[in-house]
């Protein structure tokens, strides 16, 4: 599933990004070479980002 149209991010691409990186979805897609364009990804991406954020911190724990 594409999570943003203009950059042609899909879900699972977003996910390997956050799981490498940390910040806000503006801050993973200037990671992953891109910016948003009309902004409407933005809730949707950090959800999944976040969703990965603790993820990743119930693993560590």
């Amino acid at each position: 599933m594409y999570v943003c149209i203009c950059n042609a991010i899909r879900e699972s691409d977003l996910r390997a990004a956050a799981r490498c990186s940390r910040g806000n979805a503006e801050a993973v897609y200037a990671r992953m070479g891109r910016a948003p364009q009309c902004r409407q990804c933005l809730d949707d991406a950090q959800d999944i980002i976040d969703q990965e954020t603790m993820a990743l911190e119930m693993t560590v724990s």
